[in-house]
């Protein structure tokens, strides 16, 4: 059992970034999880275990519908291969009532009968590459079905659309008849197109993780529906935000492209040119564009155009049309006749040479926007670097005529011809190989199907050729039994090409009474390898997150449903935290997960003792090393996918290569002594020489019979400005040949034979992704401590924002972190600061408009607006505003009359504050990078003075107050005694009258009482009613009144 044995399944996914980097961030993200063991549920006679299973998460991430899933094995216990999947999204399925899962497109069907695939020409596969989540493919015949698959054709759906195939033909759409084929079918990472006739209809999926709101459509889209479209033609990446799709006319529109733009959903279409016709602008009567390709970084649409010059034979030009300034121009006069080869691999169309009887009947145009290689393809191949001198590849038979083209963008092509011919091409070379039918095909399918191989038949139809992580695959139907089956199966090219090689070139020796078969190696070198290749991340700029499971306390170590859901919230949380790590603020460690465990850290040592002695609450235990953020990733001894440079970044790299023989000579030279000089040579090409440049060192081995080639990649810091991390990146490759090694070189490893000597790296020029500009709060505060001598925050302390003092020079500080590699340094270069919006709270900020920040942040200001000012004299172009650095004095807060910080009437007893909202770019002003780095963020500051005006007021109130209550407390102390004497004989007044009142009452009551007793009681009357009256009097006084 490979549990027991230490196995541990390791799960890597990456999440492919969004199309719309406006609203989603560009990165490059994996994350790795180890697999945790879990025993089935079953019943089982075993003390322990039966069957088990191994469980992961499968998290998803906001913006990304393309996820791809590699297993591998931690190298313990028992052997697993390497495995890799797609787990996509699929946005065209809903449940219905019965919680039935359902396609929102059309019906599924679930036979796959013969006649919808057997015989069946095949067809391109189309989509935005490593876009789409979900590929459809049609040409069924006479259905309006489809095949769909998200997982790349591993399973797929049989779909019947729901669409109304009406047909809609006139005067100037002229159509033979009607067909329900699907002739054309384009996947995006949204939406799906389709064409059937002249029809155009698309579907927008319904995905959540893409759009703010649903915009799935309810039911099939028909757009251009005044038009007769006759071909849709793909663009395979996506720019600027948005994806593209292009519709070629006929009839009434003839010479115009519709160029249809996706995002988010929306689609949009326009007609190209905006004024005048292909035609009209290239002076011809009457044209059709047959093809059109958009290379984006350009903004260059490639039309291939069929024109009549009257009576005389339909000729083929080139025409560039550029989308942003309108413009058209004839690039290529596509001879009218193949050329004649003479023998030759490749010829130098330059109009002298020879041609046959053969005319040439170009179909379609394809260029790769990495190597800017443009290929001119229908029964032949053109093919040119620079879209002015074309190249005519001589291997291609002009007898055939090429279908499409399957196309890799790393170096590879294969191409299908209306015969079902498979032909393999490596860009930049000027061979071309068959690859079915060949010797090499016969010798592989005989093998196959000695072994009995299911991918096999005797009866096969091939529904398309695609390429997929650089491999070339075939969707075909396999006739068994008179059972039919759809597969998916890896064209082993290098298998082929050596079988063909061995099948054509091969030696029999006699040796003794033997004969020795021996195989001729064409390969100039018999060993390859890369050395010293440096840390990947730094330039692949990939993000990668460890997650392991938490720790079970059984012995068996088998999670069970409750570890397996804390898992998941662990994995979900460690992803959360990097969504929302993006702070202005910087923290004091730059790690996404410092936040996580920076208040447990302290006591790690103690919940590792609950562990150890099985106390952990709920049965688990969670390792706070175990979700982290790597940094360290190392280099596979092969390039990487992709290069990123910054500017005048380098990327260096060796080749080591073992020579085939004896390979070295020794040359002299006048005045120098003799030198080694290998026969083993590399060669490096660069698509854009003026934008890169290359060094190449060559280190001759002689004892090893190596060659050890030293190569050094570096940007010249001419072709980019800045732009935004990630966004508008210059697209461009280099290319490391050996020379003599094309197709005719392949190295055994365990997966297989792989192919040598032909390496090709895309290259993006411009600010590479996962780099950002953040607000070092910590250092500025220590600085400013520092340079003020003091340090008083705000009497409300906020630890996410502290206060700084509006008296106090503002010493600002800035990061540089690099998310991808975790380094974090202080920023060198220049920038503006600018105070874009404000308040006196965050409840009432408010963005300013331009004018009023020129007003608050230039020194040019006239109307006594400024808020901030420095001693610093540098400042922009215009003199608009201050250009600071981290050297710069400080900033001086001024918040002058007429500024919106000006006169804050303050909130309670302590001074005013305001949170100034403030704009930090080094755009235009920053030579040391491509980055233009933008940060805003707010800035509280306190103790802000008032205006002289209500100073000035508040004094006078305050001491008018203070005046005034001094006079009262005097005019109080003299009049005091008076007023208490007035109120005692006011009193004493008052008791009279009432005893007098009281007196007279009583005696009308009680007349019949005797006069001793009247008397009595009046005397005892008066007595209490003086005593009442007057407490203070004194005693002799009161004697002397009872006395009378």
């Amino acid at each position: 059992m490979g549990h027991l044995t230490g196995l541990k399944p390791l799960v890597l996914v990456t999440f492919q970034s969004p199309v719309n980097f406006y609203r989603w961030k560009i990165e490059q993200l994996q994350i790795q999880m180890e697999a945790a063991p879990f025993r089935s549920k079953e019943p089982c006679m075993a003390e322990e275990v039966c069957s088990m299973s191994w469980y992961t998460p499968m998290p998803i991430k906001k913006g990304s519908v393309v996820m791809r899933v590699d297993i591998s094995s931690n190298g313990l216990g028992t052997f697993i291969p390497d495995k890799r999947f797609q787990m996509n999204i699929n946005g065209f399925l809903k449940r219905d009532r019965d919680n039935n899962i359902q396609f929102t497109v059309g019906e599924e069907l679930f036979n796959l009968m013969p006649q919808y695939f057997v015989g069946v020409s095949s067809r391109p596969l189309w989509h935005t590459v490593d876009q789409s989540p979900v590929l459809i493919l049609g040409g069924i015949p006479n259905e309006k079905y489809v095949l769909m698959t998200d997982t790349s054709f591993k399973d797929f759906s049989l779909v019947e659309l729901s669409i109304d195939s009406c047909w809609v033909g006139s005067f100037y759409c002229p159509h033979s008849g009607f067909t329900a084929t699907i002739y054309d079918t384009i996947a995006t990472e949204s939406t799906l197109f389709i064409r059937q006739n002249q029809l155009v209809y698309y579907f927008t999926g319904t995905y959540t993780t893409l759009y703010e709101r649903n915009r799935g459509s309810g039911s099939w889209i028909r757009v251009l529906a005044s038009e007769c479209i006759k071909k849709l033609c793909p663009v395979y990446f996506h720019s600027n935000g948005s994806e593209y799709i292009m519709a070629l006319t006929t009839g009434k529109h003839e010479g115009y492209v519709h160029f249809g733009t996706i995002r988010d959903g929306q689609v949009s279409f326009e007609m190209l040119p905006r004024q005048w016709s292909v035609c009209e602008q290239i002076g011809v009567t009457t044209c059709s564009i047959i093809w059109s390709e958009y290379i984006a970084g350009e903004y260059t649409l490639l039309l291939l155009v069929e024109s009549g010059y009257g009576n005389a034979s339909k000729r083929f030009q080139v025409v560039s049309y550029n989308t942003a300034s309108d413009d058209l121009e004839l690039l290529y006069h596509i001879p009218e006749f193949i050329p004649e080869a003479r023998g030759l691999e490749f010829l130098m169309i330059l109009g002298t040479e020879s041609y046959t009887s053969t005319a040439m009947a170009p179909k379609g145009i394809f260029c790769n926007p990495y190597n800017n290689l443009i290929f001119i393809w229908g029964n032949f191949l053109l093919q040119s670097s620079n879209k002015e001198n074309f190249i005519y590849l001589a291997d291609f038979p002009k007898e055939l005529s090429i279908k499409y083209m399957a196309r890799s963008f790393r170096g590879a092509v294969a191409i299908v011809t209306e015969t079902e011919e498979i032909w393999y091409l490596l860009e930049g070379s000027y061979r071309v190989y068959q690859l079915f039918p060949s010797k090499g095909w016969q010798v592989h399918i005989s093998l196959k199907l000695m072994q009995q191989s299911s991918l096999y038949a005797s009866n096969e139809t091939m529904l398309t050729l695609f390429y997929e992580d650089s491999k070339l695959y075939q969707l075909v139907y396999l006739m068994n039994n008179q059972k039919g089956q759809l597969v998916k199966r890896l064209v082993p090219v290098e298998q082929l090409l050596m079988y063909q090689q061995h099948t054509s070139h091969y030696d029999l020796e006699r040796k003794g009474g033997y004969l020795m078969l021996s195989f001729i190696d064409f390969c100039p070198f018999s060993v390859m390898r890369l050395r010293s290749l440096p840390s990947p991340q730094r330039y692949t700029r990939q993000e990668r997150y460890r997650a392991r499971p938490p720790r079970v306390l059984e012995r068996s170590g088998f999670h069970n449903e409750n570890s397996l859901a804390i898992y998941q919230g662990l994995v979900y949380y460690l992803l959360w935290l990097h969504s929302v790590y993006d702070k202005p603020y910087a923290d004091p460690v730059h790690d996404p997960t410092w936040r996580w465990w920076a208040n447990n850290k302290q006591d790690q040592d103690y919940y590792f003792f609950l562990a150890s002695n099985w106390r952990s609450a709920g049965g688990v235990s969670i390792e706070m090393d175990s979700y982290e953020k790597i940094y360290n990733l190392e280099s596979a001894y092969e390039l990487p996918e992709r290069i990123f440079l910054d500017k005048g970044t380098e990327y260096s790299f060796a080749i080591f290569l073992s020579a085939q023989g004896h390979s070295f000579r020794t040359q002299s030279e006048l005045g120098t002594a003799f030198q080694l000089h290998s026969q083993v040579d590399v060669g490096v090409v660069l698509a854009d020489p003026g934008c890169i440049e290359a060094s190449v060192k060559q280190e001759v081995l002689i004892n090893r019979n190596s060659v050890l080639f030293s190569i050094t990649l570096k940007d010249k810091k001419l072709c980019y400005d800045q732009g935004i991390s990630g966004h508008h990146l210059m697209e461009t490759s280099m290319t490391v040949n050996v020379v003599g090694s094309s197709g005719l070189c392949f190295q055994e490893t365990h997966l297989g034979p792989h192919m040598q000597g032909n390496l090709m790296v895309p290259v993006f020029i411009g600010c590479p992704p996962g780099k950002r500009l953040a607000f070092d709060i910590t250092y500025t505060l220590e600085y400013s401590r520092l340079k003020n001598k003091h340090y008083f925050d705000c009497v409300n302390v906020n630890p996410e924002m502290p206060c700084f003092l509006f008296r106090d020079i503002f010493y600002p500080f800035f990061l540089i972190q690099d998310l991808v590699t975790g380094d974090s340094g202080s920023f060198q270069g220049s920038y503006v600061l600018l105070v874009v919006g404000g308040g006196p709270t965050l409840d009432s900020l408010k963005d300013y408009s331009e004018d009023e920040i020129y007003r608050f942040n230039s020194p040019l200001d006239k109307t006594n607006s400024l808020i901030w000012t420095t001693r610093t004299t540098r400042t922009t172009k215009d003199s608009a505003f201050h250009i600071m650095s981290h050297e710069s004095p400080g900033i001086e807060w001024l918040c002058l009359e007429n500024a919106p910080c000006y006169d804050n009437v303050p909130q309670g007893i302590f001074a005013p504050e305001f949170f100034f909202k403030v704009l930090v770019s080094n755009r235009g002003v920053d030579t040391s990078t491509y980055c233009n780095y933008q940060l805003t963020f707010l800035l509280h500051i306190h103790g802000l003075p008032l205006s002289p005006k209500r100073a000035l007021f508040i004094i006078m109130v305050s001491a008018s107050v203070f005046v005034g209550l001094v006079i009262f407390y005097i005019a109080f102390c003299l009049l005091w005694p008076l007023v208490v004497k007035g109120c005692t004989m006011i009193r004493w007044k008052i008791n009279n009258l009432i005893a007098s009142e009281s007196y007279y009452t009583y005696a009308s009551i009680s007349g019949i009482s005797s006069m001793p007793s009247l008397r009595h009681s009046r005397m005892g009357s008066m007595f209490s009613s003086r005593m009442t009256e007057d407490r203070a009097e004194p005693k002799e006084a009161v004697e002397r009144q009872l006395m009378t």
